[in-house]
C-alpha cells in the first residue's frame, strides 16, 4: 500500500470517528429526547389522564360531566419484603382483607415477570377515601395515587343514548395502534363511542428519576420536562335534556322506543330505548355487566335505531303518496270498505267506519281496505310492462323516503331495515305473483322492517312537505365540526305538492274527534295543531304493537315524533297519548292533562312482553 493510499485511509477513519463522536455527543449530551425516552430505565413516567370532554344538550345543560376519582397504583418491587398492616390498609381503602392478600400472593408469584411494572391495586377510589389513605401512604412504599376523571350524570338522559366507557383490552389496542395503553378507557357505545376521538383528550405525564436500586426518587429536572394532559373537547348534542328525561319516564315499564326530530334541521331531540341502561350503572359497567346482560328484556339493545319493526298503518301514508305521484290515486278517489278487503277467498280485515270513503277520510279512520286498493293499483299500473317493473318502481320510491337503508345518522349501530325486492318475490313465488300475493305491504306489514328512527324520519319528511335532513345527534360547536351531509335536503321522489293532501287527513285524524288518533286530545290542548297517523302493527310474539307518528304545529313544524310500544295494542291506546304528551312538553314546557299523564306513567306492559 502506498503512503498516499495509507494517508487517505487514515484520514477516512479519523473523519468517521469524529462524525461518530459528534453524533454520540449530540444524542447523549445535547438531545434531551433520548434522555427522557419512555424506554429509559433511569426514568419513571407517571401518566396524567385527561378529563374527558363534557357532553351537553342543545340548551347547555350537562348530560355527562366529570368527577374526580383515584386509582391506587403499586410497584411490587418497591414493597418487596416489607410487612404491611393489612387490616389498616383494608379499612382505609374499603377493601376486603382477602382481596389484599390475593393481590400480594399474585405479586410474589409473578415477581420476576412484573418487576418494576406499575399495577392497579384499587380502581376508582373516591376522593374522601383517597385523602385518608394519603395521610398514611408513607407507611406503604410502592403505593401512589393517580387522579382520573369519571363520568357524572346530573340528568338521567339514559345509558343507551350516552353510552359507557370501559378499560381497553388487547383487541381494542390492536385496532387503535399507538393511541391506547393498558389502563386507558374508551367509549364503547352511544355518544361516547361516536365522539371518542373528540372526547378522549391527550394524556400527559410526570417524569421521575429512579435510583440505583430502581426506587423512584425526585422529579426529573424539577418537572421541566413533564407534559400536561390536554382535556377532551366538549361536545354539544341536539338532545333536549328535559324532553329526553320526560320521554324515559313515559316509557318506564314498557318495551319499545321514542324518537323526536326537529324537522327543519334533522336534529334528534330525543332518542329513547326502553327498557334501557340506567346512567347510575355506567361508571362501573364491568361490575354491572352481568346484571344488565342477564336481563331478559335486553336493555343493551337500542331499539330506537337497531330494532326492525313492521311500521303498520303509518306506512299507508307512503303508499298514498306514491299512488298520488304515479297517477293511480287522487284525493277524491273513493273506495268502499265492507269490514275489509276481499280477494279470492281471503279477506284483509278492517274495523267499522263509514263507507265509501275518500283519501282524507281514509287517513283519518286508518282504513285498511282503502290502501289495499291503492297498492293494487300501483302494482297494476298500465304504464309499466310487468309486475317486476312496477314493484321495482315502488321499491325505488319507498327508498327515497329513507326506508330499506341506513339513514346515515351519526349515532352508532343504526340498522338499515328491510324493503323487499322483486327478486325476492320472484324467488319465493317462482316468478308467478301479483299484487294480491304481497297485499300486506299495503298496510306496512309483510316483509317490511324499519326502525323507530325511520318512521320518525317519515314524520319529519311529511312535516317538511317532501324532504328530510339526515337525522343526527351532534351539533357543530367550538372545535367540533359535523359532516356537511347533515345540512343537505334529501327530497323524496314524490312531488312536494302531494304532501299537503296527506297532511289534511293527518290533521283530522287527531283533531276531528272521530279519527284514529283522536285520543291525543283527551283534556283538549289548544294551539298545538298536531298532525298524526296511528298504526297497529301485527306482532307474532303477542298483542299488536302500538304505533303513532306526528308532527306539530301543522303549518310551522317544530317537532316530529315516532312512538313504538311493543304489545301496546291499538295505536290510540298507548302511542298516541305518549306522543301528544311529548309534543305538549316540548312546545309549551308543561302538561295540562295530569290524568292522561298519570295513566301513562303508571302503565305497566312488561307482563305482556315475552322475553327475547
Amino acid at each position: 500500500m502506498t503512503i498516499e493510499k495509507h494517508s487517505k485511509l487514515l484520514f477516512g477513519l479519523v473523519l468517521f470517528a469524529l462524525v461518530l463522536i459528534a453524533r454520540l455527543f449530540s444524542i447523549q449530551i445535547l438531545d434531551e429526547k433520548y434522555k427522557t425516552s419512555a424506554d429509559n430505565q433511569a426514568m419513571f413516567y407517571q401518566t396524567i389522564y385527561p378529563a374527558r370532554g363534557v357532553i351537553y344538550d342543545r340548551n347547555g345543560k350537562t348530560l355527562a360531566g366529570n368527577a374526580i376519582v383515584y386509582d391506587i397504583m403499586i410497584t411490587p418491587k418497591e414493597c418487596q419484603g416489607i410487612q404491611f398492616d393489612t387490616l389498616e390498609l383494608a379499612r382505609t381503602l374499603n377493601l376486603d382483607v382477602e382481596y389484599i392478600r390475593e393481590r400480594f400472593d399474585y405479586y410474589r408469584k409473578y415477581r420476576r415477570r412484573i418487576g418494576w411494572q406499575q399495577q392497579i391495586f384499587a380502581k376508582r377510589v373516591l376522593p374522601e377515601v383517597y385523602m385518608k389513605f394519603a395521610e398514611i401512604m408513607y407507611k406503604y412504599p410502592g403505593f401512589r395515587g393517580v387522579k382520573r376523571s369519571v363520568r357524572s350524570y346530573p340528568i338521567n338522559a339514559g345509558g343507551n343514548l350516552l353510552g359507557y366507557c370501559s378499560e381497553v383490552d388487547d383487541n381494542y389496542m390492536q385496532k387503535h395502534p399507538g393511541i391506547y395503553r393498558p389502563g386507558d378507557y374508551a367509549g364503547r357505545t352511544g355518544i361516547e363511542i361516536a365522539m371518542e376521538e373528540e372526547l378522549r383528550g391527550e394524556k400527559g405525564y410526570n417524569i421521575f428519576l429512579r435510583g440505583s436500586n430502581s426506587q423512584i426518587k425526585a422529579k426529573y429536572k424539577d418537572g421541566e420536562m413533564d407534559l400536561e394532559a390536554i382535556p377532551g373537547k366538549n361536545v354539544v348534542t341536539c338532545i333536549d335534556a328535559d324532553l329526553q328525561s320526560y320521554g324515559q319516564r313515559l316509557m318506564e315499564n314498557k318495551v319499545g322506543a321514542m324518537v323526536a326530530i326537529e324537522p327543519g334541521t334533522g336534529e334528534i331531540l330525543a332518542l329513547i330505548s326502553s327498557p334501557g341502561i340506567d346512567v347510575n350503572m355506567l361508571n362501573d359497567f364491568g361490575a354491572n355487566y352481568s346484571i344488565i346482560s342477564e336481563n331478559k328484556y335486553r336493555p343493551m339493545f337500542n331499539r330506537a335505531v337497531a330494532a326492525s319493526y313492521p311500521p303498520g298503518s303509518v306506512f299507508k301514508l307512503v303508499n298514498g303518496l306514491i299512488g298520488l305521484q304515479e297517477g293511480v290515486l287522487t284525493p277524491e278517489t273513493r273506495y268502499k270498505c265492507d269490514h275489509g278487503f276481499y280477494y279470492g277467498n281471503k279477506r284483509l280485515g278492517c274495523h267499522w267506519h263509514n263507507s265509501p270513503l275518500d283519501m282524507e277520510f281514509s287517513i283519518m279512520t286508518s282504513c285498511n281496505a282503502y290502501y289495499c286498493y291503492v297498492f293494487k293499483n300501483i302494482l297494476e299500473n298500465p304504464k309499466y310492462s310487468s309486475i317486476q317493473e312496477r314493484f321495482d318502481r315502488w321499491n325505488e320510491m319507498v327508498h327515497s323516503f329513507g326506508f330499506g337503508q341506513k339513514l346515515g345518522s351519526d349515532f352508532p349501530s343504526e340498522l338499515a331495515g328491510n324493503i323487499p325486492t322483486s327478486e325476492f318475490y320472484d324467488k319465493r313465488y317462482k316468478k308467478n305473483w301479483n299484487a294480491y300475493s304481497v297485499i300486506s305491504l299495503s298496510i306496512g306489514q309483510g316483509e317490511i322492517g324499519c326502525t323507530p328512527l325511520h318512521i320518525a324520519n317519515l314524520a319529519a319528511t311529511i312535516a317538511n312537505r317532501g324532504y328530510y335532513y339526515i337525522p343526527h345527534i351532534i351539533k357543530a360547536s367550538d372545535g367540533v365540526e359535523i359532516d356537511p351531509k347533515y345540512y343537505q335536503k334529501n327530497y323524496t321522489m314524490v312531488d312536494t305538492t302531494h304532501f299537503q293532501k296527506i297532511i289534511k287527513g293527518m290533521y283530522k285524524a287527531v283533531n276531528a274527534g272521530q279519527g284514529s288518533g283522536a285520543t291525543a286530545w283527551v283534556g283538549e290542548v289548544k294551539g298545538l295543531d298536531i298532525c298524526g297517523k296511528t298504526g297497529t302493527a301485527q306482532n307474532p310474539r303477542g298483542d299488536d304493537n302500538s304505533v303513532f307518528i306526528c308532527f306539530a304545529p301543522k303549518d310551522d313544524p317544530k317537532i316530529a315524533i315516532a312512538v313504538y310500544v311493543e304489545n301496546g295494542g291499538f295505536g290510540a291506546t298507548w302511542a298516541v297519548p305518549m306522543a301528544s304528551l311529548m309534543v305538549e312538553k316540548y312546545l309549551t314546557g308543561e302538561i295540562t292533562r295530569p290524568e292522561m299523564e298519570k295513566r301513562i306513567l303508571e302503565g305497566d306492559l312488561m307482563y305482556k312482553v315475552k322475553p327475547y
